[in-house]
């Protein structure tokens, strides 16, 4: 936590000056016991003020340097020189599904000495990274896909040769690391990404998300015993629970505290949706569209935007143009893919009383304007409660707290209480969301055979801020029963991958809201989802399909009303029908029939189908850990494939040494922007909680001083 303006306390002399009044020569206390208490007293402000005054000399020399400059700092605190991210450029092409997107990151040595630059960076969660380049001067690098160990091996060994050598690696899906070593004072270097990833739609409406920071998460368990004091690359360590918790934690800074030209990103969105586009429009930004036939060029309105949010950009077809189905097909080496959308189109209202269950985070991470769009979607969500609904509130930071200690009646006393409760609601503490999803997936009620009527509903709301996703998913499918989980991202910059994949295993769905000024819609969209029938028992039947075809997703969840069943397919061309089926809430059958016949064009559905291939792998272990033939698939595909994956990685590098080998290298961490909205910075003293600790730890300083002065006076002064 950065933390400025701390003033050092200087306290007044026994006689400066100050009026002794008669109550002080009055002591009621004995002599042994004055003593005591003024040793105690003096030891533990001697105690309190080692521990603050590392805090306030480190918070004046930050102070002391000049704002709008990231600066080098060797390891004994020396500062060497400035760095900065001078520019992330963003060109998406929107096909159909699929989005394609180059991402450009520049960045440039100001330092006096050659460097190594490292820069943890977030992607969309369901992002399939394809391609890699390194521009340095007039020498432009291409990539290869190589197995993460072995790329690792190449780069430390170009690195220490002296030549210039760029590496990216996945931390989680939606999580990423670039390397560049060995990079000349005054030089750039740009290394630019290719990715895909799959477009959301649903009722009605297409969506794409382009994340451009993160927000700091919180890492639970001991700290290993083996690992280094000292971080090396994060502001967190190694834990029992996110062992690699230094390579997901990046530093975040302010934008006063970086220069007026970093961390900003151009970005150009060309949306080829293959039918007529009714209007386009952006939570996040300020964004101009224009029209070219079928075709819908958008960028924010500012050339350049801060890096402190995700950009969200929405499209919505013309009336009567909303796709009912949908199916691409494309051949890639030999190789048939089809991509199918079907939207059921259910109609109808819930029949059954509902159980719903809120929890929300209320860690230190929420704080800001994330806690105030949490509590307005909690109260929304309060509102649809009926009289035959049962309901609880689950808040969970450090510790977990049930308002109720079982769900009760949605009646008017209950809910006012719980409006009450919510209000009152505030961000602090940890981020120990383990106990939290136990409390809420736990069957309370009263067992009889109205609680078995009801339809039990857990809604988390959350910005996602951990990183021992991989266990929580586990802790979901194992402890769901009959429930159903819907998560809401809370923050300008929510962990999209555990909103999306929480919802999935909780046989939910997802929304995420973006600002106070946009809580209304989606959650409207989702509670109303919550209400609606569910498509269930889905059957997808592709015409020729053998055993040996692999269909992704292989088993389609539940559907809400507005979302589409969408699943990829290899090895079947597009000729024949595709056959759904699925059981309504009241029993009967729903079917529909697909023609394939008319199959668009599409691009890079072998990329999809094989993301989804590599997902469904990685879902046998979801402690994070796969067995050794899984490993060797994902492996396999990602080279076939040429994509990044938990085990293979991108690298780049050049023949030739540049580094003279008396000339020292240094390694400078790329910090990320502080997400919009939120409060404190992970750049010396991180923690997901907020200050509270500190300021308690000053005040107590204030009053040991206070209390050893008064016993001091009073012994001066019999």
């Amino acid at each position: 936590m950065l933390l400025t303006n701390l003033g050092p306390y200087s306290p007044t002399a026994p006689n400066g000056g100050r009026q002794i009044t008669g109550s002080l020569t009055e002591s009621k206390v004995s002599p042994r016991l004055r003593r005591w208490l003024e040793g105690i007293s003096l030891w533990l402000a001697v105690l309190l003020f080692l521990f603050v005054h590392p805090v306030y000399a480190e918070a004046s020399e930050t102070g002391r340097e000049g704002a709008g400059e990231f600066h080098f700092v060797d390891d004994a605190g020396q500062r060497l020189g400035s760095a900065t991210l001078l520019n992330t450029d963003y060109n998406v092409t929107v096909s159909g599904l699929i989005a394609d997107t180059r991402l450009r990151q520049s960045f440039r040595n100001t330092s006096q000495q050659w460097r190594e630059g490292v820069f943890v960076f977030p992607l969309p969660d369901n992002a399939s990274v394809y391609g890699m380049t390194m521009t340095a001067g007039e020498r432009v690098i291409v990539g290869e896909i190589h197995e993460k160990q072995d790329a690792k091996r190449q780069y430390a060994k170009a690195k220490e040769e002296g030549r210039k050598v760029a590496r990216v690696d996945q931390q989680r899906p939606n999580l990423f690391t670039t390397r560049m070593a060995n990079i000349p004072p005054g030089e750039t270097i740009t290394v630019e990404l290719n990715y895909q990833q799959a477009v959301r739609y649903q009722s009605g409406e297409f969506e794409l998300r382009l994340p451009t920071t993160l927000t700091p998460r919180y890492m639970p368990g001991q700290a290993l015993d083996n690992e280094p004091a000292q971080w090396s690359g994060g502001w967190a360590t190694p834990t029992t629970e996110v062992p690699d918790a230094d390579q997901i934690s990046p530093f975040t800074v302010r934008p006063e505290d970086v220069g007026p030209d970093s961390h900003r990103a151009t970005i150009a969105l060309e949306i080829n949706a293959g039918l007529p586009v009714s209007r386009v429009s952006s939570p996040s930004h300020r964004v101009t569209s224009t029209w070219n036939g079928n075709t819908v060029e958008v960028a924010p309105e500012s050339r350049a935007v801060l890096m402190d949010r995700d950009l969200i950009v929405r499209w919505a077809p013309a009336r009567g143009m909303e796709p009912a189905a949908a199916v691409f097909q494309e051949h890639w080496q030999g190789k048939d893919y089809l991509l199918a959308l079907v939207v059921p189109g259910l109609n109808g209202n819930r029949s059954l009383p509902r159980e719903l269950v809120f929890v929300i985070d209320t860690s230190g991470s929420m704080a800001g304007e994330s806690i105030r769009q949490a509590r307005q979607a909690l109260l929304r969500g309060l509102g649809t409660l009926d009289a035959d609904d049962r309901f609880n509130v689950i808040q969970f930071n450090s510790q977990t707290h049930s308002l109720f200690m079982e769900s009760v009646p949605a009646s008017g006393n209950n809910i006012a209480r719980a409006r009450r409760y919510v209000k009152g609601l505030n961000a602090d503490g940890g981020t120990e969301m383990a106990p939290a999803l136990d409390a809420a997936l736990e069957t309370n009620g009263d067992g009889g055979e109205a609680s078995r009527a009801r339809v039990r509903q857990v809604v988390f709301i959350t910005d996602g801020a951990v990183g021992n996703e991989s266990a929580l998913f586990g802790k979901i499918r194992d402890g769901l029963g009959s429930s159903r989980l819907f998560t809401v991202g809370i923050g300008s910059a929510p962990n999209m991958h555990f909103m999306r994949e929480a919802a999935r295993y909780g046989r939910g769905t997802y929304t995420a809201i973006s600002d106070l000024s946009d809580v209304a819609r989606p959650l409207d969209e989702l509670f109303g989802k919550m209400e609606a029938p569910v498509l269930t028992d889905i059957e997808v039947s592709w015409p020729g399909q053998a055993a040996a075809t692999e269909a992704f997703p292989g088993r389609i969840g539940d559907l809400f009303k507005g979302e589409p069943m969408v699943q990829v397919v290899r090895d079947l061309p597009a000729e024949g029908a595709l056959e759904v089926s699925g059981r309504l809430p009241d029993g009967s059958q729903w079917q529909q029939s697909l023609s394939l016949e008319q199959a668009a064009n599409g691009k890079g559905l072998h990329r999809h189908w094989a993301k989804q291939k590599i997902d469904s792998l990685m879902d046998s272990g979801l402690t994070g850990q796969i067995d050794d033939d899984a490993r060797q698939h994902v492996i396999r595909l990602g080279l076939e494939h040429q994509l990044m994956t938990k085990y293979t990685s991108f690298l780049a590098r050049d023949k030739t040494p540049s580094r003279p080998s008396q000339e020292a290298l240094e390694t400078d961490s790329v910090p990320t922007l502080l997400p919009a909205g939120s409060q404190g910075t992970m750049l010396r003293y991180p923690q997901t909680a907020t200050m509270s600790p500190l300021l308690i730890a000053i005040g107590l300083l204030g009053l040991m001083f206070a209390a050893a002065i008064t016993l001091l006076k009073r012994r001066v002064y019999p």
